[in-house]
């Protein structure tokens, strides 16, 4: 068995620690943060300031994916979750009435909850096993590595430099990590700090090359306020819910845990509206002009936060193997150190949970080998990429649509049409559904000859479908944003 050092006490942190533990594993977790998350969890999430985590007060959604990782690996996390306030929500609940189930509709389920919720669950069974120890206000500030003479470890802090120079040589095995309170040493480094976690200075201060990073900008800025639900309001409207948006603004609600809920707005970063949205009553006529908005907040819900905004969002994929190898062995990343997927489609949370049981299963595999960072950047590739291509693909759409102020025709209208047929045939709310979930790829549940006839039968009824023409017009958008 082997011993993890984890950098990082967000959900890829704390779930690697518990995954492998469970397996026989034992882990010691670094968080920067001198506090783990209880179970007050209004204190907690509104109250609690995490600037390094800047994304922990935005919306969440736990995918299917999420949810059958945590049903079927860690059932006492997934039933705490439910005992804190979380609620399940099968996607073809959308219908009246469900459609007749088929194989895998089970996992067509949405766990609506605040993260806070989650990262309570996980750290709640991390702190009752006994492999683990968890070090809350004690960050790693650099990597131990085996010596390049083979006479030991060398330690090395970024602020203290490289003392073997400054080419970067390949075959470096990181060793174990450096805190403030000393030398840490393991079979396995996993870093889950984060795009925000300096794992690039800190590979660089030992020597090796830099990662390989895919970056895309997506230009879209958000814009969210959340919301509780009148006493004896246990659920709000069974539709519309989802997100709706025209040809520059967009709006999405998401449903959480004990009657909270977000509504999210979303323009491009390059709109004069978008400073207007901070003001929480600009941004209440804003969102009412969206059915999902108007739906939500005609129920009298009760205001719990200002207008929380974020920007400068990109999709980014970094890669620890390179055309000469691998960069490092004896390091690998899991959750937003592999892949940070801009929020739309809600993947995040479920690639970093895949991540963290893989090397959870994997982590008895000689993890300090050359070959062990080679297969799990093979799989990774394999497993995670295909949903960060695809995720890039949708945001470049939005954004393109979005900075052009115009719906755009063709394509754009078929790819429309699917999603809007989806809302009135099973069928393809199905495919739609196992895409969102990330059980099957669209490529595989688009493709199918049923499910395109069902679309352009759905469009020939339509021959003046129009796409994004939901929500307002500019006029009346640049009229509700002003003042």
């Amino acid at each position: 068995m082997a011993h993890l050092l984890v950098i990082g006490g967000g959900i890829g942190g704390l779930a690697t620690a518990l995954l492998a533990t469970r397996r026989g594993h034992t882990a010691e977790l670094f968080e920067r943060d001198t506090r783990a998350p209880g179970t007050a969890l209004d204190r907690d999430f509104f109250g609690w300031r995490r600037p390094t985590v800047p994304q922990a007060s935005q919306p969440h959604a736990l995918l299917g994916a999420a949810r059958n990782l945590l049903r079927d690996e860690l059932p006492d996390v997934h039933q705490e979750m439910l005992r804190l306030g979380a609620r399940e929500r099968h996607e073809l609940d959308w219908f009246e009435v469900r459609p007749p189930a088929r194989p895998g509709d089970e996992d067509l389920v949405m766990l609506q909850a605040r993260r806070i919720v989650l990262e309570s669950a996980l750290a709640t069974a991390l702190r009752a096993e006994a492999g683990a120890v968890v070090r809350h206000g004690e960050p790693v500030t650099g990597l131990t590595t085996a010596s390049r003479a083979g006479g030991g470890p060398a330690a090395v802090d970024p602020a203290e430099g490289d003392p073997a120079g400054d080419d970067p040589v390949a075959g470096i095995r990181v060793t174990g990590v450096t805190t403030g309170a000393g030398r840490y040493e393991g079979d396995l480094v996993v870093d889950a700090g984060g795009r925000r976690g300096g794992i690039e200075r800190r590979l660089g201060a030992v020597g090796c090359r830099p990662p390989v990073v895919e970056r895309h900008r997506t230009g879209l800025a958000y814009f969210c306020r959340w919301y509780r639900l009148p006493a004896g309001t246990d659920e709000g409207p069974r539709r519309p819910w989802a997100v709706t948006g025209g040809a520059f603004a967009g709006c999405a609600v998401f449903p959480a845990d004990n009657r909270v809920f977000a509504v999210t707005l979303f323009v491009h970063t390059a709109d004069t509206t978008r400073s207007a949205l901070r003001d929480p009553a600009v941004f209440e006529r804003a969102a009412r002009s969206f059915p999902p908005g108007e739906a939500w907040l005609a129920l009298g819900a009760e205001p719990l936060s200002g207008v929380l905004a974020t920007a400068s969002l990109d999709n980014r994929w970094s890669a620890l193997v390179d055309e000469r190898g691998p960069v490092v062995s004896g390091l690998v990343p899991v959750g937003d150190s592999i892949t940070h997927t801009n929020p739309t489609l809600g993947q995040g949370t479920s690639l970093a949970l895949w991540a963290a049981r893989r090397v959870a299963r994997t982590a008895h595999r000689d993890p300090a080998s050359e070959r062990y960072a080679v297969e799990h950047h093979t799989w990774a590739v394999r497993t995670l990429k295909p949903w960060f291509d695809f995720q890039v693909v949708a945001d470049a759409a939005i954004g393109e649509r979005f900075a052009t102020r115009a719906g755009r025709t063709g394509t754009a209208r078929e790819v429309a049409a699917l999603f809007d047929c989806a809302l009135e045939d099973p069928e393809v709310m199905r495919a739609r559904a196992r895409v969102r979930h990330l059980a099957q790829p669209p490529e595989q549940a688009y493709a199918d000859p049923e499910i395109r006839a069902r679309v352009a039968r759905w469009l020939a009824a339509r021959p003046e479908y129009a796409p994004n023409a939901v929500g307002p017009d500019r006029e009346e958008w640049e009229k509700l944003t002003a003042g």
